[in-house]
């Protein structure tokens, strides 16, 4: 028996994460090129983007939550691992990280519903606007998508144009290319690049 969809609609969007206090900032070599980590003082993950987007990091986290300053450290082992088990080949792991985000309530309803989309599977910009209940609003989703702030765990690489084509991703589509063939997921566009 397939388990009815979770409550999506804007008013079951997470609470706002509060301001972090502490931020901790790690880098990560992964297969899809140096990701960069950022940590609260709780241990939730705030940011997952990669070495080569820095600049775009530091601006989101300047909008979400103000200036803030990052301290150098190491994330989480339970957040590494994960990640590692993820890169290996284990892609239930991603469900195991803690995270938290700023954002309108729109964005964070977004981001909550691209976690229903299992790995291996997709979903179009149209229909993740449906899933949340609100059909009409296919570019403010689009919007929402590409301001998430935690690539990879908040799977937005798994959104695709609705004839299956690969679409724009924040970490540049040979990465998102990558994810989803790692992933096992159908989509048009061939074979991925290595990074």
């Amino acid at each position: 028996m397939q388990k009815p969809p979770p409550d999506l609609s804007p008013a079951s969007a997470p609470p706002p994460a509060r301001p972090p206090g502490r931020l901790t900032l790690d880098r990560m070599a992964t297969p899809v090129g140096q990701s960069i980590l950022v940590t609260d003082d709780q241990g939730r993950l705030r940011v997952l983007d990669f070495g080569d987007y820095e600049d775009r990091m530091v601006r989101l986290l300047s909008r979400a939550y103000g200036p803030v300053s990052l301290a150098t450290g190491t994330a989480p082992t339970a957040i590494r691992r994960a990640l590692e088990a993820y890169f290996a080949g284990d892609l239930s792991q991603l469900g195991q990280i803690s995270w938290a985000t700023g954002g309108t309530d729109f964005q964070r309803t977004v981001w909550q519903a691209l976690t229903s989309i299992p790995p291996g599977e997709t979903l179009s910009y149209g229909a993740l606007a449906a899933r949340i209940g609100r059909p009409r609003a296919v570019r403010a989703v689009g919007l929402a998508n590409g301001a998430n702030p935690v690539a990879i765990v908040v799977p937005c690489h798994r959104v695709i144009g609705s004839d299956g084509s690969l679409t724009g991703y924040g970490g540049g589509l040979p990465r998102k290319q990558w994810l989803l063939t790692h992933e096992g997921a159908r989509f048009s566009g061939g074979q991925p690049k290595l990074i």
